[in-house]
């Protein structure tokens, strides 16, 4: 059996025209954070729609960013992550390099 892992939740997130962030708070289940050149948040969707689960405070589901002090078998071991602007609409901040 595999124990759960406590996932790090988007302490806030600054990316207002996502259509998952509602008052600087993601309400994705999780998002995934990383691309080749930057910790870009794949779950970013600029839509004039709301979504998301409003009871819920989205959690690191993949971190892709091995290069990452927070990174350990690409999951997020960071207390929480800040997501907002950086190279394009939304990235973590919280990233680190090694």
């Amino acid at each position: 059996m595999t124990a759960a892992m406590e996932m790090p939740r988007v302490q806030e997130c600054v990316a207002t025209s996502c259509a998952y962030n509602q008052t600087n708070a993601c309400h994705a289940f999780a998002i995934t954070i990383g691309s080749s050149d930057h910790a870009h948040c794949h779950t970013f969707v600029d839509l004039p729609v709301r979504g998301g689960i409003e009871t819920l405070v989205a959690q690191v589901g993949a971190c892709q960013r091995s290069d990452c002090r927070h990174n350990a078998e690409l999951e997020c071991h960071a207390p929480s992550i800040r997501v907002g602007p950086d190279n394009d609409s939304a990235d973590c901040m919280t990233y680190r390099a090694r």
